[in-house]
């Protein structure tokens, strides 16, 4: 027997994987992808990161950003030095192309996120924020990390603490020097 309605979670699976595309489309079509994207986005939130911050801030395992990062040095989108204070610690930074790049990535981004709010009301978002944070809630999986954590790593994202409510985030949650000019 068919249910009367879609269940929320196919239909919430589908619409993510259609967005999920159309945002990768868009993103290469810039010159990118979506770990370059969260890889410069949190270098310019923490300049002269280091490796093991990095990965703990795009919400990747070491070695899928080593991976990641060893393409972009190889591309010349970044640097990666030893920490002077502690030869262990590799400092990245973006290069003169990463920042290039990452200027179209995030123009790239902004008109993504302006075409996914076509036609939608400043309540319409805010309601659609909200309707998400509480699904997430339903099943466990709020906490605090930033929304694009763990989007770049494959693997499927480890059990998560205890539901908690948390208000939603945007745009302007980003540092200045992150946001648009």
């Amino acid at each position: 027997m068919r249910p009367a309605e879609a269940p929320v979670g196919l239909q919430l699976t589908r619409v993510a994987r259609v967005v999920s595309r159309a945002f990768d489309q868009a993103l290469a079509a810039a010159g990118g992808s979506l770990p370059m994207w969260l890889i410069l986005l949190n270098l310019k939130i923490n300049p002269q990161a280091n490796q093991r911050g990095l990965a703990a801030a795009v919400g990747v395992r070491e070695a899928t950003l080593t991976h990641h990062l060893n393409a972009m040095e190889k591309d010349g989108l970044l640097t990666r030095r030893r920490d002077p204070g502690n030869r262990r610690i590799h400092i990245i930074e973006p290069s003169a192309a990463g920042d290039a790049l990452f200027l179209r990535l995030r123009e790239a981004a902004m008109q993504f996120d302006q075409r996914l709010r076509h036609d939608l009301k400043k309540a319409d978002v805010e309601q659609l924020a909200s309707l998400l944070a509480r699904l997430a809630d339903n099943v466990g999986g709020s906490d605090d990390a930033p929304l694009w954590a763990g989007l770049a790593d494959a693997r499927p994202p480890a059990a998560t603490q205890s539901p908690r409510s948390r208000p939603a985030r945007t745009a302007s949650d980003l540092p200045p020097h992150a946001q648009r000019s």
